[in-house]
């Protein structure tokens, strides 16, 4: 499919960053902070808006990549520029493209410091997240994910709190370091799998068992690392609390899913066998997460991270549910990750609002905002419901079918998994407990309700929130085909079985 001539994944991709030199002779200029905005925010929105083409172009009884591109890009090693999509990449892109015109809103007033650099990394970012879920080539996929390293490595270092240069130095060290994995296991896979970085041709193969363990454990600690799983996950919670808000949204909803993406994209499909050796950990280390996750977020007096910590919690389901390896625990994953973009997302986008006003993060500095911010308050107590998996809400729906597909055959695990449902319900009620019902405070004094902008950022996510809680299948039916082809490709073989 091609919208004016250009097929429409490469116009994605390259779109925002092509369009970002539109920002360029704004730097340096006084008084243009202005422009620079309503600049970035309109191509955010055109991105968004020709990223419905993909909706409307999409088949959902198929399970084979649509929009399908590809040329020749190096000979030498047989590496192709290749983009296609299913379901799956469907779902994350859209997603993607929603979000990003929230993150420049919330960037309105908070950001103020080289506001034109700051757009542009936005914009450059973009691209490459959405290259990550488009690349059906190995090497142009590596390319893409490490390229992501760069604009948020900046966005940290550049724009965030008093402790960012260690923060981001930390993300980019923990992430590289499971990149360099990563590209070994892909050089392994280039000789072991025909000499082809051809990703369907990669994952329709059957490797030896021992190739599988290694190349798994390789994709394992880069994923886990991008997720973060536990005990992956200990820079999450700097990068979350030095990033500016917009980093902050990007993180929680965008980023953190490419690790997810990784284990069903490669790990599921190309090593089946690995996949079901190493399932009781991965399942150990994902109720671990649910549970240390919200018994750390429950501790906190930072907002922010109350918030991070949470998504480790909320990321465990995610893996719990992808490697259960049935059709009900991976669309509950798939389901998980679209729902915990929204909603935390949105969370952070709620501290972020209190932050511009007052400059502080604290739990005890806020109290009786109903009073002095209702519509604020409102909006607040709908994401922390739906972050709690309140039924009718989107993220229930999630954790519903992961819980569902879990008891079906690990009905211990299931059990145990279901303890964070009331220990988010304990630090979320916590946090709305103290900043919207608690004692007025100084600092909540005269702070003015949603501005304009602010509106723009939220009210698009309460709306998403509402109708996927209470219309789910349209976006089941998005990926259902996808992910049954892919439970049927994570058949074990009978000599997996005997490792078991």
């Amino acid at each position: 499919m091609t919208f004016l001539s250009v097929p429409i994944l490469t116009f994605l991709i390259f779109f925002p960053v092509v369009a970002s030199l539109l920002i360029l002779p704004f730097y340096k200029k006084p008084g243009s902070d202005g422009a620079v905005k309503w600049t970035a925010l309109g191509i955010t929105v055109i991105e968004f808006l020709i990223s419905l083409s993909l909706l409307i172009g999409n088949n959902p009884h198929l399970y084979q990549m649509q929009f399908v591109e590809r040329h020749l890009w190096i000979p030498f090693g047989n590496i192709h520029y290749a983009l296609g999509i299913d379901g799956i990449s469907l779902v994350l892109i859209l997603m993607t493209t929603f979000l990003m015109p929230m993150t420049v809103l919330t960037s309105w007033v908070g950001i103020s410091k080289n506001l034109p650099l700051f757009m542009i990394n936005l914009l450059v970012l973009e691209g490459a997240m959405i290259g990550v879920f488009c690349a059906t080539d190995f090497v142009l996929f590596y390319v893409f994910w490490e390229a992501m390293l760069i604009p948020m490595y900046l966005i940290i270092g550049v724009w965030g709190g008093p402790n960012r240069i260690y923060a981001a130095i930390k993300f980019f060290l923990y992430t590289l370091a499971g990149s360099l994995l990563l590209l070994v296991a892909i050089i392994a896979l280039y000789f072991v799998g025909g000499h082809t970085f051809d990703i369907s041709r990669l994952s329709g193969q059957h490797y030896g068992m021992t190739f599988q363990i290694l190349a798994f454990l390789a994709m394992f600690v880069a994923f886990a690392v991008k997720i973060p799983m536990f005990p992956f996950h200990t820079w999450l919670p700097d990068a979350h609390v030095e990033a500016p808000t917009a980093g902050s949204v990007i993180l929680a909803s965008i980023m953190l899913k490419m690790g997810a993406y990784g284990f069903l994209r490669f790990s599921l499909p190309m090593f089946p066998d690995a996949s079901h050796f190493f399932a009781p950990m991965i399942l150990t280390l994902s109720v671990i997460a649910i549970i240390w996750g919200a018994f750390m977020a429950l501790a906190q007096e930072d907002m922010k991270k109350l918030i991070a910590y949470s998504s480790v919690s909320h990321m465990g389901v995610v893996t719990l549910g992808i490697f259960v390896a049935n059709t009900q625990g991976i669309e509950g994953a798939l389901m998980q990750m679209l729902n915990h973009g929204i909603t935390t997302g949105a969370l952070f986008l709620c501290i972020g609002v209190l932050y511009d006003r007052s400059h502080s993060r604290l739990l005890s500095e806020y109290g009786g905002l109903a009073k002095q911010m209702p519509i604020y308050s409102t909006l607040l107590v709908i994401f922390a419901l739906s972050s709690l998996a309140l039924p009718g809400t989107n993220s229930f729906v999630g954790e519903f079918l992961v819980l569902i597909g879990t008891f079906k055959t690990h009905a211990v695990v299931s059990s145990l998994a279901t303890t964070g449902v009331i220990l988010s319900a304990m630090y979320l009620l916590y946090l709305l407990s103290r900043v919207v019902w608690g004692v007025y405070t100084p600092k909540s004094y005269a702070m003015p309700d949603l501005r304009a902008y602010e509106w723009g950022s939220l009210l698009p996510l309460v709306v998403m929130v509402i109708v996927i809680g209470l219309l789910p299948n349209p976006v089941l039916s998005l990926f259902h085909q996808s992910v049954a082809h892919l439970v049927g490709q994570m058949q074990p073989s009978p000599l997996a079985l005997l490792h078991q």
